[in-house]
């Protein structure tokens, strides 16, 4: 059993500031550092430290090559990812003193993926298999048709949310990760966590899904399944990849046999130690330091 994470890879540029810049106003950062991230990324390094065989897909520039050497350092395959003529995706991230941070993303290679280069990595992977997506790359659509073709398992954690999603072919997931925000905007109303849990499984019967609600915990359902797991309180650095730890540490505990119940703790755990540390992947636990 293998994944394939056809996703983001980003060149993180990361202020320290004392709050988060308001409009109009301008404010002097104390510290700026180079970080490897996007979503797509940080999946896949948290897929990785627990523990799971993972193959990133996406597209760099020349000047992202540093990324893969990044990635394979933590045991991600990269032979899948592709290269075009112009820059890798970047995001500025502002964090304040208070550990909060606001993002703003260019694309670059994210959103230059071509049907051929997709199709070329999906080759790779058969029925069973598993397919990780979010939101941070052009086609997901088109992969979600063509991984599910291939009888595919497919995970979708549809973040940054955007209106479009609602029209892609969300049915056939097979695992839907959202925090409580993107779970209403996805229900159409707002409601409790519970609430919104309820609407998506109903709309979605048979599938999975897993409700991030921050210091609220973390809740699932499926059809009439449901869990709920606490927060693991830790003092909070930078919050980046927090929830693409949970993502990973979820789906590799699932993978290795967990029950969801554990699975839920563990991510909980991870996400408690990356909260606890400053950067994107580079914080993102090994299995070993969850013990």
């Amino acid at each position: 059993m293998k994944i394939l994470n056809y996703g983001s890879l980003n060149i993180d540029i990361v202020y320290k500031v004392p709050h988060i810049v308001k409009p109009g106003e301008t404010i002097s950062a104390s510290d700026v550092q180079k970080y490897a991230g996007g979503k797509g990324a940080n999946q896949s390094v948290a897929l990785a430290k627990a523990g799971a065989p993972v193959w990133h897909g996406g597209t760099i520039g020349s000047d992202g090559l540093w990324l893969l050497d990044l990635l394979n350092k933590f045991n991600v395959k990269t032979e899948l990812v592709s290269q075009y003529e112009g820059p890798t995706g970047q995001a500025i991230i502002q964090v304040s003193d208070k550990g909060q941070n606001s993002i703003f993303l260019f694309g670059g290679g994210n959103q230059n993926n071509t049907e051929a280069e997709v199709d070329k990595a999906l080759a790779h992977f058969e029925e069973g298999d598993y397919l990780v997506l979010q939101n941070e790359i052009n086609l997901t659509p088109y992969i979600i048709e063509k991984a599910s073709a291939r009888g595919m398992k497919i995970c979708l954690n549809p973040a940054p949310f955007t209106e479009n999603i609602k029209s892609w072919p969300l049915e056939k997931l097979d695992l839907l990760v959202v925090n409580e925000i993107e779970g209403q905007d996805l229900a159409g109303k707002e409601g409790s966590f519970e609430e919104t849990l309820d609407q998506l499984t109903n709309m979605y019967p048979g599938m999975s899904i897993l409700l991030t609600a921050g210091k609220a915990g973390a809740y699932f359902g499926k059809d009439s399944q449901r869990e709920f797991v606490p927060i693991v309180d830790a003092p909070v650095v930078d919050t980046t990849a927090a929830g693409d730890t949970f993502f990973g540490y979820f789906l590799a505990g699932r993978l290795k046999g967990s029950s969801v119940r554990e699975a839920m703790e563990d991510a909980t755990r991870a996400s408690a130690i990356t909260v606890s540390r400053p950067g994107a992947m580079d914080s993102i636990p090994y299995a070993q330091e969850l013990q």
